[in-house]
């Protein structure tokens, strides 16, 4: 595979960082705050709120499918638990628990899916988890969030804690910036963000695919003078119909971005409900094709599927081409 050198503009955190440090000021306050790993203090950043909260700690091991059943035993006594498991390993292994003791049963576990998508990179396919938003999409009674930066995932946190229902939260490992949004929206399950105005194309994306699109809508504007609006749709269930209308209708053509199979995910949630009430628009999902995944550093596999400044950008170019027959 041909090398990609790493994007080193970002000045912000890692999610998960976020999610760590967000979670410890909210455990302060309320020691009803419980969290369930399975192996996965390090790489869930939860070293610290273990040495602080040491009794709001439980390390189950790799054993994903007690940890949920953990976890929805806690909640049924009152406790708001979070559990916490490498994402591939959390919606595959554990899913019989997740429908069964957690949205089934009603118990408001907070899932943390963590290293999503390709995150894990050169760990290959075992360790991706390109799966999770179709499979829990299926589940009734479950959220599933997927916050772009800094601001979504703290304000997440905070929802999901206050939460009575089931909540699934999917984070990646990079550093993420805080992105910038068209006008003041409080962040809520349910409502996707405007983070860049246009009347081109859409771009509809998700989790870290939000700012490789809000690059290439930058792009668009500084080369080809095409206006792109870019869309945080964090929350992929219950998704935001009214914000992916008014979408459709100001925009000339649509294309969603994830971190996840082409089947099952964002892409289709959007396709879905277009189709379904009529609007009809030039369209594409950009994700990851149905095919044996390609192996290297995250960045790489996003270059390699166009979830790209570049490849995004070349996307829409060839949309807008089909349009107008100009460009």
């Amino acid at each position: 595979m041909e090398a990609v050198a790493e994007n080193k503009t970002i000045s912000g955190k890692a999610n998960l960082e976020v999610f760590s440090s967000t979670l410890q000021e909210l455990a302060a306050v309320d020691r009803n705050i419980v969290v369930v790993t399975s192996d996965s203090r390090g790489s869930g950043k939860l070293v610290p709120f273990g040495q602080r909260f040491p009794k709001q700690l439980v390390e189950i091991g790799i054993a994903e499918q007690n940890l949920v059943g953990v976890a929805a035993g806690l909640a049924s006594a009152g406790k708001k638990a979070f559990a916490v498991s490498p994402a591939c390993f959390l919606t595959a292994r554990a899913l019989e628990q997740i429908k069964n003791d957690v949205a089934y049963s009603d118990n408001p576990v907070k899932l943390i899916g963590i290293s999503a998508g390709v995150s894990y990179g050169a760990l290959g396919s075992t360790h991706h988890s390109l799966h999770d938003f179709a499979v829990l999409r299926a589940i009734n009674n479950i959220t599933i969030v997927a916050p772009a930066d800094n601001y979504e995932t703290a304000a997440a946190i905070k929802l999901a804690a206050a939460a009575g229902k089931p909540v699934y939260l999917r984070f990646g490992k990079k550093q993420m910036p805080d992105l910038p949004q068209e006008s003041d929206q409080s962040f809520r399950f349910g409502k996707g963000r405007i983070i860049r105005d246009g009347d081109d194309v859409a771009f509809i994306a998700t989790g870290e695919t939000v700012y490789p699109a809000l690059q290439a809508a930058r792009k668009l504007e500084a080369e080809n003078n095409i206006h792109a609006a870019v869309i945080s749709m964090h929350t992929i269930k219950p998704l935001d119909y009214d914000l992916l209308a008014l979408a459709a209708k100001k925009c000339r053509t649509i294309i969603t971005v994830e971190e996840h199979s082409v089947y099952g995910g964002l892409g289709e949630a959007c396709a879905s409900f277009l189709l379904q009430n009529g609007i009809m628009k030039p369209f594409k999902i950009t994700g990851i094709p149905d095919e044996y995944t390609v192996t290297g550093s995250q960045n790489e596999i996003f270059h390699h599927y166009g979830i790209s400044e570049k490849g995004l950008a070349d996307t829409a170019l060839e949309l807008m081409r089909k349009i107008t027959g100009e460009l």
